[in-house]
């Protein structure tokens, strides 16, 4: 089984070394550090992981990975590139961190001035394909429009509150880069109601 995810981990451990401790993302108010802060806590801090996405333990959750951040960048970079025992390789590494991983690159990559972007292996975008729609419904459940989400490798399907049409097309890794609140960066194309469309572009999207 080829581990798409295992590999994005390296590559992105990489990019955080080669960027250092301080430089931006595209997650708002993080540089480098407090990235792969996030990173290390969702894997080994399960005492504050629940903080991302509940608001009751938030403060917790800012409060450990500040700890975590403020310590040495070349060794919280050393645990985002070695996995915890749990994460074996094989389909528990896929299953949690496929879009994780690639997501996280991008925020890194995309936030330096004169990225480019990358060709991915045209099997990690099949399986991004498979992934997608999870996060897109999530994304644009309120939306008010009927959007037709067009994969360049993988079915189409429609996500959104329904009403008008909107039609988004790309590669999967970049749909799954606009579904998840990078819309100013992922090489996209959105068709329908000029206004409906410039609305869905700058929306914030994601969790």
């Amino acid at each position: 089984m080829t581990s798409f995810a295992r590999a994005e981990r390296l590559a992105l451990a990489d990019t955080l070394l080669a960027a250092g401790p301080d430089a931006p993302t595209l997650c708002a108010g993080w540089a480098t550090r407090d990235l792969a802060a996030h990173l290390v806590l969702r894997e080994r801090r399960p005492d504050a992981a629940a903080g991302i996405l509940l608001k009751a333990a938030a403060g917790h959750t800012a409060k450990v990975q500040a700890g975590l951040a403020a310590g040495d960048y070349a060794a919280l970079v050393g645990k985002v590139r070695r996995p915890p025992f749990w994460f074996g390789p094989g389909f528990a590494e896929e299953a949690v961190n496929l879009t994780e991983f690639l997501v996280h690159h991008e925020d890194v990559r995309r936030a330096a001035p004169g990225w480019t972007p990358r060709t991915l292996d045209p099997a990690y975008e099949r399986a991004v394909a498979g992934r997608i729609k999870q996060s897109a419904r999530l994304a644009v459940r309120r939306f008010p429009a009927a959007i037709t989400v067009e994969p360049e490798q993988g079915t189409p399907f429609t996500v959104g509150a329904g009403g008008e049409a909107l039609a988004v097309h790309g590669k999967p890794s970049e749909l799954l880069l606009f579904f998840t609140g990078r819309q100013a960066v992922a090489d996209v194309t959105v068709t329908g109601p000029e206004a409906l469309a410039d609305r869905l572009r700058t929306a914030r999207l994601g969790l």
